[in-house]
């Protein structure tokens, strides 16, 4: 399936009603978070793990089947300066993996400052604190997928 690098690329390959499904993609986790249907809300899901490309993979097709996902929005860990290094074109790999693996167009969306985002909405509550240091990937996945969904739809 494709991966698209911006959002008007994207946009066309969608219904246009179904959910997508973000991903906050490490080596260690994979961060969830989903839209509704009609791609109005996003919604932190979950953080798993990581089990090996194929159990990533089967984990994530039964939430792509649940949530009735049509399309993937994966960050894209850019440098500051806009530029890719090596975690940005692993992320591409990760990317075409996923969408040839699930049969859904992908975009890649820039993750820069995504995780102080999330730091800065966690300290005004507005997301909730997590426990003990449990990981926050998830909200890292909502705040790169309410990007997405900006450029998509602005």
């Amino acid at each position: 399936m494709t991966v698209c690098d911006n959002a008007k690329a994207f946009g066309p390959l969608l219904p246009a009603r179904g959910s997508l499904l973000a991903l906050d993609v490490s080596k260690r986790r994979i961060g969830l978070a989903g839209t509704d249907h009609e791609r109005r809300l996003a919604t932190p899901l979950a953080t798993f793990e990581r089990a090996g490309a194929r159990r990533d993979l089967e984990r994530l097709q039964r939430l792509v089947r649940e949530r009735q996902a049509v399309g993937l929005v994966l960050g894209l860990p850019l440098n500051m300066d806009g530029s890719e290094g090596p975690m940005a074109r692993t992320a591409r790999a990760e990317a075409a993996s996923f969408a040839s693996g699930l049969a859904l167009p992908a975009l890649l969306q820039d993750e820069r400052l995504s995780t102080f985002a999330v730091e800065d909405a966690i300290a005004e509550g507005r997301l909730p604190r997590p426990r003990n240091g449990q990981p926050v990937d998830h909200y890292a996945a909502m705040v790169i997928l309410e990007d997405a969904l900006r450029a998509l739809y602005q």
